[in-house]
């Protein structure tokens, strides 16, 4: 496989083909810029999408420059979003950054890996160059953005804060001579922003490179720390294998494709075996166990599997969970909000009124009830734990 035709699988698009060609030809290595809004401190396999897209370009000789917005994470990007993104402080930003670094070089080649934060060059203009800045670009561009269309025809109100989103990351890809950007399919307003100004300031358009979008275990909603719906690369072994498991069969192959290194080959022959009326149970096993050897051991991903076919066509409980002490009699809804397996007490009379719900295999169906001994906790499929009586 050659080195554009390697580059160009799993994107969704290439703005242009022709030129990324160039670059790729070129002796000397191109800078490749991933921007990241340090919003939460857990990468997410959809994270990882550009991130093993970047290591590929490293493999291949390249710079993959992360460009920490912590400029621009005060200002909130709302791309894919209703609202703005919660504003960051500079002590959250530091936080989820130590992280960051940690979980990214399981990914990355640290030797071939820059770090710059945006607050170097963004933070230092003045006044005056933020409305030179804003000159080069017309409002009517900005509100071309479909995100902002869309809030316009609800009625929906945008800060003009937002407005300067794009233009300051626009400005990043100026400021640190991006070749080549990545982003989601979200974010290719904000990519096109960075080519058109790199024009403005008589420099080489970067190209941009678009990838797929990975939905997350609701299978409807892109894979996002903001809707709870995600796969950390961080999660103990047992519960990353469980929630792949949980993904929809509509998902598999994409998952296999996104987030896998297996061959073209070898997803085609899993296609072919999916389309053949097999069990797809078996093939987002092997998927499940792929990925949890990725990111921990084969050792770890073959005890996953074990202990995932023994919990779940066993209906046996897992030997590793873990507990929460019960202080004194407790409502079961604000348990569940307790122990993390619900977000609010509408999510959690919902699993209740649901059947979702048993401790010690009793199922719970009333919200008014509450729980006053020891005894497993289990909600849904995959989610225990043990209740202590103190």
């Amino acid at each position: 496989m050659g080195d554009f035709e390697l580059i160009k699988r799993g994107t969704a698009d290439i703005i242009t083909e022709e030129e990324l060609k160039g670059k790729l030809g070129a002796e000397q290595p191109l800078r490749v810029k991933l921007g990241i809004d340090a919003t939460g401190p857990d990468i997410h396999l959809g994270f990882t999408v550009p991130l093993r897209k970047l290591r590929q370009f490293q493999e291949l000789g390249h710079i993959a420059v992360l460009v920490i917005g912590d400029f621009t994470a005060k200002i909130g990007d709302p791309s894919g979003e209703s609202k703005t993104r919660p504003v960051l402080t500079d002590e959250e930003i530091k936080n989820n950054m130590a992280r960051y670094k940690e979980d990214i070089f399981t990914i990355l080649l640290p030797e071939r890996t820059e770090f710059r934060y945006n607050s170097e060059w963004s933070a230092p203009l003045s006044s005056t160059d933020v409305i030179r800045l804003a000159q080069k670009v017309t409002l009517a561009r900005i509100i071309e953005r479909d995100d902002f269309g869309k809030r316009l025809k609800e009625n929906i109100p945008i800060s003009l804060h937002e407005l300067l989103y794009p233009i300051f990351q626009a400005y990043d890809s100026v400021f640190i001579n991006a070749d080549i950007e990545l982003g989601g399919t979200d974010q290719t307003f904000n990519l096109l922003m960075g080519r058109e100004l790199q024009r403005e300031f008589e420099k080489p358009p970067q190209v941009c490179i678009t990838l797929p979008l990975l939905e997350g275990l609701d299978g409807v909603r892109k894979m996002s720390k903001s809707y709870n719906n995600y796969i950390s690369i961080k999660d103990p072994p047992g519960e990353m294998f469980g929630k792949i498991m949980s993904i929809p069969d509509s998902l598999i192959i994409k998952y296999y494709e996104l987030c896998t290194d297996l061959s073209v080959r070898e997803i085609k022959k899993i296609k072919e075996i999916l389309a053949s009326g097999a069990n797809p149970r078996d093939m987002k096993a092997r998927l499940a166990k792929e990925i949890v050897r990725m990111y921990h051991s084969e050792k770890a991903a073959v005890e996953a599997k074990e202990e995932f076919e023994r919990v779940f066509r066993e209906k046996g409980i897992p030997e590793d969970i873990g507990s929460y002490t019960l202080e004194k009699r407790i409502w079961i809804v604000k348990l569940l909000q307790n122990v993390g397996f619900a977000a609010t007490g509408s999510e959690a009379r919902r699993l209740i009124t649901q059947g979702a719900v048993e401790i010690d295999g009793e199922v719970i169906k009333d919200v008014n009830y509450e729980v006053d001994k020891g005894g497993v906790l289990r909600v849904g499929k995959r989610r225990f734990i043990k209740l202590i009586s103190s």
